[in-house]
């Protein structure tokens, strides 16, 4: 049996990975740790066969007040919690890191793509980064993952605003784009995969198909019997705005296809079904 601590106890990602795993409870035996006092400092690692770090700032606006908080949280803490790790015999530490580690709004990653973060985010996550692989060894694997916008019931982010555009806009742009994203379904099997295989180095997750914004709109307007239409009416404005918000949403940003290949299948929930589950009614909604 993997024993496995959660350090972000509370988080959307450790909350669903640990849903994920007590699926298998003849495999897995599962712990978390609030990471927002230093009293973690005093747990005892020594147990667990693998650290999941996805203590983190996300999904905040960024500005001068707040920028000194992401580097002692996304990555001292990290560097701290994986050093712990590390000293206290850990076998495997797997960090959640992000795509906004290469800087860029639109275009296709490939495993050549420069590293040049632009956010506090972004940059914190990449310095974090290179401090913990500083300590990976044999005895001490390090998975680094780099996924997409992570999406699923309950989330934060873009997501969420999309889809209450769905529920109450009458019209929204046609617009055939593709980005990399990963259903949360499908990043807890990839989390439970590396486990499995106490894998080392650094991985991109993603769902099998791209998604393009125009068909996740639809299809959220379609499972909330909404009418919703599509227009290619503003599809100028939006060439000319070309901001980094427009972007976000309507631009272009894929990992290469051949970055995210696993020798083991963890893409277990298509696009389809993976919005059809996300938008389901469930308690407290």
């Amino acid at each position: 049996m993997k024993k496995i601590l959660i350090t972000g106890a509370g988080s959307y990602i450790g909350t669903s990975l640990e849903k994920w795993l007590e699926k298998y409870p003849d495999k897995y035996s599962i712990g978390s740790v609030d990471m927002r006092d230093d009293s973690w400092k005093e747990k005892d690692f020594s147990q667990y066969d693998v650290v999941f770090h996805v203590a983190g700032i996300a999904h905040i606006k960024e500005t001068k007040e707040n920028a000194e908080l992401y580097y002692k949280v996304n990555r001292d803490l990290a560097y701290e919690t994986a050093k712990k790790a590390k000293n206290d015999g850990v076998k495997q530490f797997i960090f959640l890191s992000s795509m906004s580690v290469y800087g860029i709004k639109n275009g296709v990653i490939d495993k050549d793509s420069p590293l040049n973060p632009q956010s506090n985010y972004g940059k914190s996550k990449l310095q974090a980064e290179e401090l913990i692989e500083s300590l990976a060894d044999n005895a001490f694997k390090v998975a680094i993952s780099r996924p997409p916008m992570i999406y699923g019931k309950g989330c934060k982010g873009n997501y969420p605003r999309l889809a209450k555009l769905a529920i109450k806009s009458p019209i929204f742009p046609d617009i055939k784009n593709k980005r990399s994203m990963i259903y949360i379904d499908n990043l807890c099997e990839f989390v439970r995969l590396l486990i499995n295989d106490c894998r080392g180095g650094l991985f991109f997750p993603q769902n099998d198909e791209y998604i393009c914004t125009t068909d996740m709109v639809r299809v959220i307007a379609e499972v909330h019997k909404k009418k919703i239409r599509m227009t290619k009416l503003f599809n100028p404005l939006l060439s000319l705005l070309n901001t980094g918000s427009v972007n976000k949403v309507f631009g272009d940003l894929v990992y290469k296809k051949v970055l995210s290949n696993m020798p083991k299948r963890y893409n277990i929930i298509d696009f389809e079904k993976s919005i059809l589950m996300t938008e389901a009614k469930g308690k407290g909604d």
